[in-house]
């Protein structure tokens, strides 16, 4: 990633205060690239925050709990006597999301490569989290394909995650918990993608509310005119 691209991508994330004339104005190949080029820069920071050990623990927003329905389960195996156990399974389900999260690089990459230029205008001009909306409508199920074997696979070093789907399981059955929360793997999963959307959102809000922060000169270079 050059200076360039990232000064192009700050620019263009500061669309919302072009008008649509000037957006038209501007070199379809260099919108398309910019934004491809930044959007890739931005799931790589993601990935990297979230990626590593405790990069999900240590971070309260996307820390995974216990569901809201097995939460009184918790504090019971507390009150037994069992609070190492119940920190182990939180750890676990963190652990199984900070090993899954790296498999996202690549696909969201390729999803931008896929970026057509009215995708790109349309992302633009849109919410300030316009590109997170894009990611996840069009790569959200090819994650959580990819992300739940991964998940699994941690999840199956702790017997304790076989006693979490066995009790869940009744629970549903008995209306105390969510069908959504009954099977641990889908529900790490889940929260593994709704930590890496909330911080590439993060990303995305960071870049359009300081988009000149570095490279003024090389967009006012490329724009001219366009850049007060």
């Amino acid at each position: 990633m050059n200076l360039r691209s990232v000064a192009l991508f700050a620019f263009l994330l500061a669309a919302p205060v072009l008008q649509a004339a000037n957006l038209s104005e501007l070199r379809d190949a260099e919108v398309a690239k910019g934004l491809r080029e930044a959007l890739e820069l931005g799931v790589a920071n993601a990935v990297t925050k979230l990626g590593h050990e405790n990069g999900f623990m240590d971070n309260e927003a996307v820390r995974i709990p216990m569901p809201e329905s097995l939460q009184k389960v918790e504090s019971g195996m507390r009150k037994l006597g069992m609070s190492k156990q119940a920190d182990e399974l939180i750890a676990t389900m963190n652990r199984a999301a900070e090993q899954a999260v790296p498999e996202a690089r690549m696909l969201l990459i390729n999803t931008t490569r896929k970026l057509t230029i009215e995708d790109a205008k349309k992302i633009l001009t849109g919410p300030d989290d316009a590109a997170t909306q894009y990611f996840r409508a069009q790569s959200g199920e090819q994650l959580a394909q990819r992300f739940l074997p991964i998940v699994a696979r941690e999840t199956r070093k702790l017997k304790l995650a076989d006693y979490y789907n066995r009790f869940a399981n009744r629970g549903v059955a008995l209306g105390l918990v969510r069908e959504e929360d009954a099977n641990l793997d889908e529900y790490v999963t889940r929260k593994a993608l709704d930590g890496l959307f909330l911080v590439v959102a993060d990303e995305e809000r960071a870049i359009r509310a300081d988009p000149m922060e570095t490279g003024k000169r090389l967009i006012k270079k490329v724009f001219g005119s366009v850049v007060p």
